[in-house]
């Protein structure tokens, strides 16, 4: 795994390149994780559209349910695993080879018939799908720490959160026009195939891009670390932590004891289970509760989507510039807002104050999970930044999001609504409070007042 080794620091160069040379980078390599993480979002979830085609040649809802489940559970352990490697290797290499692999799953479903010919056989490439697609987040959350200072990378780290946004919106129109054009120029395959053959071409170009712009830290290009350019340190002690550490220090040292990292991965499964418990059950709660056909419940469902985009924005500025860098007290503040926009969405007398509701909890949701993962970035040493994400993103998505499927699912089956509802509010408090035991905390460091 030596080609995987970071890069070593160069010569600085003079004092008068230092500030162009570093401008010119940072947007360089910003624009190279935005694209690259977007192109992990054209072959994550290509599978859902092929959905309806499987079911026609005789699978079940359960089956291919089961079987698309491997990609949260397989994404929830290497987001940590992947994120331990990814700490310890080169950025430009590590998000591209991921992407790069993940496209390949998906040409495996794309040519081999019988990729789709057995529960098993979609479950494992399923399975890999998430796994390669978990090596997309940390190596993001390495060059962000590297080049964008305490003070400045909640807004920065908000904006590129979008990119999944971005990705997950352009795959759908590559897909159909895969579809079409496998339909109409390749009889002899199945015309679902281009759901995932030409989302992940377009991968592979993504992940070129992404390599020809990323570079992995400012010592590797010649320049000082971020914090002495900037003058905007995480610790009092002025420390920037550059030469990398063992799999031992990062994970006994600087990550499993580090008390602040646990009670945010603790926050990070109430905040799943509302993210996902209000996203994942709108389309049902929408259409059995509130009477609406399948297309205007897939309309609101958008509404909380969308929102997210602006929403995660305002939750890294507002933390950048209303709390300066603090995003405990960011947390709190959003969290508490959630609860009462799913309060107005639970018991909305009209399908406005309903659209309101669903538009606000997603503008609102969306910056408590960007917040976390940019509070483990901000606590730990850049070196140990992507583990240290990677642990908040598995207790989310082995718990958090499980629980907004399966126990939502169980809840409402035995309870009613209602009942859903109360267990998604109890969650906001429970997030909120959790984020509340860090309000103080800023970068590495507890500010006394």
């Amino acid at each position: 795994m030596s080609f995987l080794k970071p890069p070593k620091a160069k010569t600085l160069v003079s004092a008068e390149k230092v500030d162009p040379t570093y401008k010119k980078l940072r947007l360089q390599v910003f624009i190279g994780i935005f694209i690259g993480y977007a192109g992990y979002y054209l072959v994550r979830n290509n599978f859902s559209i092929a959905i309806p085609k499987l079911i026609e040649q005789g699978f079940t809802k359960a089956q291919l349910g089961w079987a698309f489940s491997a990609v949260s559970i397989a994404y929830g352990f290497s987001k940590f695993f992947m994120a331990i490697l990814s700490d310890r290797s080169n950025a430009r290499i590590f998000l591209p080879l991921g992407l790069v692999l993940t496209a390949i799953v998906n040409l495996i479903f794309g040519f081999v018939p019988a990729a789709t010919e057995s529960v098993t056989a979609m479950f494992v490439l399923l399975f890999l799908v998430g796994w390669f697609g978990g090596m997309g987040w940390p190596p993001c959350g390495r060059v962000l720490t590297h080049w964008y200072s305490i003070s400045e990378r909640g807004m920065w780290t908000s904006v590129w959160n979008t990119a999944h946004n971005v990705g997950g919106a352009i795959m759908a129109p590559l897909a159909a026009a895969g579809i079409t054009f496998i339909g109409v120029h390749f009889t002899g395959m199945k015309d679902y195939t281009g759901a995932f053959i030409f989302p992940a071409l377009a991968a592979l170009v993504v992940a070129l891009i992404s390599y020809l712009l990323i570079r992995d830290t400012p010592e590797s290009q010649g320049l000082p670390a971020i914090e002495e350019y900037k003058d905007d340190f995480a610790n009092s002690d002025h420390v920037t932590y550059e030469e990398e550490f063992t799999v031992k220090e990062i994970l006994f040292t600087y990550v499993l004891k580090n008390k602040w990292i646990w009670i945010i991965s603790f926050a990070n499964i109430f905040v799943y289970f509302v993210r996902y418990g209000i996203g994942n059950w709108s389309p049902t709660y929408l259409f059995e509760v509130k009477n609406l056909p399948l297309t205007a419940t897939s309309h609101s469902y958008a509404l909380y989507e969308l929102a997210g985009i602006p929403g995660t924005i305002f939750a890294g500025w507002f933390s950048d510039k209303v709390f300066k860098g603090r995003r405990g007290p960011a947390g709190f503040c959003l969290m508490l807002l959630v609860s009462v926009f799913v309060f107005m969405y639970w018991k909305a007398p009209s399908m406005t104050f309903v659209n309101i509701g669903l538009f606000m909890t997603g503008f609102l949701i969306y910056g408590p999970v960007m917040l976390i993962g940019l509070q483990a970035l901000d606590s730990v040493p850049k070196k140990a930044a992507g583990t240290a994400a990677g642990l908040t993103g598995l207790f989310g998505y082995l718990f958090g999001s499980v629980a907004a499927n399966a126990a939502m699912g169980v809840i409402v089956d035995n309870m009613g609504w209602d009942a859903g509802f109360t267990a998604i509010i109890a969650s906001c408090i429970i997030a909120a409070a959790l984020f509340s035991l860090t309000w103080n905390l800023r970068g590495q460091e507890v500010i006394k007042k």
